[in-house]
Formats: C-alpha cells, sequence, structure tokens
C-alpha cells in the first residue's frame, strides 16, 4: 500500500484476515477433531506440507516487500535496520513453522511406532462396530534384573460407554489364584484354574503374561511379544464377563518418565508413604505435585501398606493423570512425550481406531470416573467367587451413570447436585463403585 500498489496490497490483507479467520474458527470450532486428525499419519503429512508452502509464500511476500520498500539512501544504519527487520519478520514465520513441522514428524513417528502391524478389526462407519461400551485392559507391567519376564503388577479394565464417555475401572488383584483359563489349549493345560509352572511359582494372575510368553502351545499363531497380552485379555474377559476388546502396557520405569514429560502430576496424599526400598524416601500427606519418580512410588509402595491400599492409589493417579493431561500441557512438552511414550507403552490398538479413540477420550474427561476393585472382603484372592465378580460388573455396567461428584445414590451413583463427602467417600466399601475426583481429592 505504500509504494502505491492498492490491488496486491488490499489482496495480501484480505489472504490473510481470511487466513486468520479460518484458523480461528479451525481451532475454536472444530478443536475436537483436529485432535482426531493429530493421529493420522496422511493428515499430518498433509499438515506439514501446508505448513512448509505457506512459509515459503509468507516469507516470499516479505522479501518482495522488502525489495519494494527499502530505503533508496546509501545511509548504513538505515539500510541495516530495515534489513534487520526483514530478517526478523521471517524468522517470526519460519521459527513457529518449523517447530510445527518437527511436532508433526514426531506425532507421526509415534503412531508408527506403537501402532505398527496391529490388525483393524473396525468398521469404518461405526468404529466401536456397534457397541454400547468398549473395554480397555490397562497394564502397568514391571520388571528387574533379578526377576526376569515381565510381571502384569498393575490389572485395571476401563469400561467406556461409547455414547457419553462414562467410564469405570475394574481393578483385578495381582495375586488372585487359580484364575480360570480360556477355552483351548490354556483351559486343556489348566483345567481347574491356572497354577503355574510349577512349585517355584505361586500361580497368580500377574504370572499369566509371562507364562504365555515362555510357553507358545498356549497361544498357537501368535509372535513372541503377543502371546501374553492375548492370553491376559481373554483370561481377563472370562474373569469380568465382558469382551476386553484392546490392551495397553505400560512399564513402571517408562511411566515416570511420562509424568515428568508432563511437569507433574498434582495428588491428593492422604496418608504419608514411605518409599525406596530402604525407606530412603517420605511423600508427606497434602496435595502436591509428584515429580515421576514420586508418582511411581506414590503408586507401587506397599511399605506399612498392602496390595489393596497400592491398588486405589494406582486409581487416583491414573484419573489425576486423564484430567491433567490438558492440550496446553502435552503440546509444550511433547517432545519429550513423544520419546518417553515410544519406549514405555506397548498395544495393539490399530491406527483406524485413533480418531475415534481421541474423541472417546475427550468425552471422558468430562465425567467422572468410577472405580471398583475386586478386593477383600469382596472377594478372596485365594478362593476367589468368580461368579460373584461376574454378577457385579453387569450390575455396575447396568446402573445409572455418575453424574456429578457428591453423595452416592442407592444404585451406586452420585446424586445431582449433592454436595461432595469427602468421608464417606474416601473409605468407600469395595461392594459399590465409588466416584475417584471424591475420593482422591
Amino acid at each position: 500500500m505504500a509504494t502505491h500498489r492498492h490491488k496486491t496490497g488490499i489482496l495480501l490483507m484480505s489472504i490473510y484476515v481470511l487466513m486468520l479467520g479460518f484458523i480461528l474458527t479451525v481451532l475454536t470450532a472444530f478443536s475436537a477433531r483436529l485432535l482426531s486428525l493429530a493421529v493420522q499419519p496422511r493428515w499430518i503429512t498433509v499438515l506439514a506440507l501446508a505448513l512448509a508452502v505457506l512459509a515459503v509464500a509468507w516469507t516470499t511476500v516479505i522479501i518482495w516487500s522488502y525489495l519494494l520498500v527499502r530505503p533508496t539512501s546509501s545511509h548504513a544504519v538505515a539500510r541495516g535496520l530495515t534489513a534487520g527487520l526483514t530478517i526478523a519478520l521471517c524468522a517470526l514465520v519460519l521459527a513457529p513453522t518449523a517447530y510445527a513441522a518437527r511436532l508433526a514428524y514426531l506425532s507421526r513417528d509415534v503412531v508408527h511406532t506403537l501402532f505398527a502391524g496391529n490388525s483393524s478389526p473396525v468398521v469404518a462407519q461405526d468404529p466401536w462396530n456397534g457397541a454400547q461400551r468398549v473395554n480397555f485392559l490397562l497394564i502397568g507391567a514391571d520388571s528387574a534384573p533379578n526377576r526376569p519376564g515381565v510381571r502384569t503388577d498393575s490389572m485395571t479394565v476401563a469400561s467406556v460407554d461409547t455414547a457419553t464417555g462414562a467410564t469405570t475401572l475394574f481393578g483385578l488383584p495381582r495375586n488372585l489364584q487359580n484364575v480360570p483359563m480360556p477355552a483351548g489349549p490354556p483351559r486343556d493345560l489348566f483345567p481347574y484354574g491356572f497354577t503355574g509352572a510349577g512349585a517355584a511359582t505361586p500361580g497368580l494372575l500377574n504370572e499369566v503374561f509371562q507364562y504365555a510368553e515362555d510357553h507358545p502351545e498356549m497361544v498357537p499363531g501368535q509372535p513372541d511379544g503377543k502371546r501374553g497380552p492375548a492370553l491376559l485379555k481373554e483370561t481377563v474377559s472370562g474373569i469380568l464377563g465382558i469382551p476386553v476388546s484392546y490392551y495397553a502396557m505400560i512399564d513402571m520405569k517408562g511411566f515416570a518418565e511420562i509424568v515428568d514429560a508432563m511437569g507433574g502430576v498434582r495428588v491428593t496424599v492422604e496418608e504419608p508413604i514411605v518409599y525406596g526400598r530402604h525407606r530412603e524416601g517420605l511423600l508427606p500427606a497434602g496435595t502436591r505435585k509428584l515429580s515421576g519418580e514420586e508418582a511411581l512410588w506414590y503408586g507401587r509402595s506397599r511399605t506399612d501398606s498392602d496390595d489393596y491400599v497400592r491398588m486405589g492409589r494406582q486409581k487416583c493417579l491414573l484419573n489425576a493423570v486423564v484430567k491433567q493431561a490438558d492440550p496446553v500441557t502435552v503440546l509444550n512438552s511433547f517432545e519429550s512425550l513423544a520419546s518417553a511414550t515410544k519406549r514405555a507403552i506397548s498395544t495393539d490398538l490399530p491406527q483406524d481406531v485413533l480418531p475415534a479413540l481421541v474423541e472417546l477420550s475427550q468425552k471422558v474427561k468430562d465425567t467422572h470416573i468410577r472405580s471398583l476393585s475386586f478386593v477383600p472382603p469382596l472377594i478372596s484372592t485365594g478362593d476367589p467367587d468368580w461368579h460373584l465378580i461376574r454378577r457385579k460388573v453387569s450390575q455396575v455396567l447396568s446402573e445409572r451413570p455418575t453424574i456429578a461428584t457428591g453423595h452416592t445414590a442407592p444404585d451406586g451413583t452420585a446424586a445431582r447436585g449433592a454436595t461432595p463427602d469427602r468421608s464417606s467417600d474416601a473409605s468407600p466399601s469395595p461392594e459399590r463403585p465409588l466416584t475417584l475426583d471424591s475420593a482422591c481429592g
């Protein structure tokens, strides 16, 4: 406009305004859809290319404008200031574009690394194939040099309503004994329940995963690394009486890295927790932000407590991570999160279901997650009542979902508009589900 090129100036300004309006509209009205596109490698590639084209075009306009309006004076200061301003403007365009392209590359790499080779049984029009609920097996795995193999010390099934996102977590103790095995080779070998590999092993639920990996005949046709998850999913499905569609397993040490990448996680520590192999650490009571190492010990420490108290803390930790993993936090630490995720997580989720899963996760964040753990006195881990477990699962899933944090109605749900009662929810009966938002603080 300063050089009287009015048509070109108006055209460039119009393009700029339209582009700005388009970006604001997409970010406000279609933000959930953007997250879905972020897990599709094809769209990630398209986005990276579009950003590159935009950056080149915008930089060209800046340089072209500089050539038109640069000082004709031979004064070195004037030329230097104008050239410096031009370089700064180009950097303002290129730097965020390069950063966005880097995030796109990392996102594409994570998707390909975690979900490569997973088969997709889903229907394109309905990713959940008409199911009212989809069930995910969430596994926390632990290993150590002096104890080879993988022990699934934390096992939780997240049952999610595909329409509303209402979620119930079913916690299974690692020390369940005589677990009924699925039909086929597992049941043929263990007709009266899983008893382990002999006198050296107690035959607990947390041994099923590694037993399948060590005995290929248990899950014919499955390669290494797939047998354990396949058999554990079928076993847990039989215990709860609901189909488990997918699993996600996280290594305990990797979990600490993910929490650190998030910048920590804020939880309420009800009672002081001693941690460390030699009782060298202490988590004081109170609401505080935990580092990755502290969060790891918060979820795994059994000092002065037991497996069942630990299971409750693990649910609170999972709830806190879900609620606090907001888009800004994820974006600010995306590179470190991506690196930790690739090392720590394994899953059989197919790529095709990821967009629907992202949309479903947004619904989950807006609901109150409930939890029911099958621990004593409801269930005896040495002699479990499998029929009771399945009956409780069916009863809980048929109840009206929680709609607000607060008092629990007779059917196990929270009453609308009720005032939170921390005293009643903090020590819930194991026979009914509890709302994690109220029980965990």
